[in-house]
């Protein structure tokens, strides 16, 4: 897998090449990957923040004003809470660490020990020789003495325009914080009956924000695609580790944003603590070790449905 240094902003990036992808990955920056493109549909998928620079930021950063797009990914927490004991800051450690990175074989593999919490965390990433795919393998360890709760999720904001569709095969929905959502009813609702008013569509630019609950999945991905052009994006996952999907997206009322955030999650609600006392969080013993696969595919609508029937 041939891999080219370069930078963005005075930033080490590391470029993964395929016939198919190319792939942005900024170590320093908690692994975040800011540049998904497609050589064969000529897209980019994610969205970045074009008022902000990459730059990596102090521990403990407010998200919001630094929120930057492409993936990221929030561990151990989202709003800031005491966890384990321990004063957790605002979207977790991970998305401030900088990471270790090295390559082995085809991989590039990034790892990181977050220093509050205390877990490790390791990623490896490799490219499908044979289409579209970003095959990320996860390790995430609690080698302390003691029990930890939290939450792990992704943050994958997309590139949006009125129309484009959110794909979740959820059966639940609820409102994930009135203040941040069109609708207001914190009630759960059904996501077929909400789609079939149009709730999956994207809308204008000017029409606020939607911030949601998904859950009771049917199976586990999340997607995106773009009626008309043939356009997919796809995250597939074990719905045993991420049982939920949040989704943020920005019409133009979070600091102006025009973006979709899709975040397949291991936990609900937004509170780690809360989420502990209900049993919806990632809990890891003293030595255990939580390991996953998740898939991205960023392709073709047609090539989405082969890659959703894939094992």
């Amino acid at each position: 897998m041939p891999i080219e240094r370069t930078q963005k902003d005075g930033v080490p990036v590391l470029r993964l090449q395929s016939r198919d992808l190319e792939v942005d990955v900024a170590p320093e920056v908690g692994g975040r990957v800011i540049r998904l493109y497609n050589r064969q549909t000529g897209h980019s998928y994610l969205w970045t923040n074009p008022s902000l620079p990459l730059e990596r930021l102090a521990a403990g950063s407010e998200y919001d004003p630094h929120f930057y797009g492409g993936i990221d990914e929030l561990l151990p927490n989202d709003i800031p809470e005491a966890i384990n004991g321990v004063s957790s800051p605002d979207h977790g450690e991970l998305w401030t660490l900088p990471l270790d990175h090295c390559l082995e074989g085809d991989s590039l593999v990034l790892r990181g020990r977050l220093s509050l919490s205390g877990l490790r965390y390791t990623r490896r990433m490799t490219l499908s020789p044979q289409g579209p795919e970003l095959l990320l393998e996860y390790r995430v360890e609690n080698p302390t003495a003691s029990q930890k709760i939290f939450l792990w999720k992704f943050h994958a904001a997309l590139s949006i325009q009125p129309g484009d569709q959110l794909l979740c095969p959820a059966q639940t929905a609820a409102v994930a914080d009135p203040a941040y959502s069109r609708r207001q009813d914190p009630r759960p609702f059904s996501w077929a009956e909400a789609k079939s008013q149009g709730a999956d569509l994207v809308p204008p630019l000017g029409s606020g924000m939607d911030f949601l609950y998904l859950y009771d999945l049917e199976d586990g991905y999340m997607g995106w695609r773009r009626p008309g052009r043939d356009l997919a994006f796809l995250c597939r996952f074990d719905r045993a580790v991420f049982p939920y999907c949040w989704y943020f997206a920005s019409y133009g009322g979070f600091f102006g944003h025009y973006t979709a955030v899709l975040e397949p999650c291991t936990a609900m609600p937004c509170s780690v603590q809360e989420a502990a006392s209900l049993g919806q969080c990632s809990v890891l013993e003293p030595g255990q070790a939580l390991e996953t696969t998740v898939r991205l595919y960023a392709g073709t609508e047609r090539g989405a449905q082969d890659f959703l029937a894939q094992p």
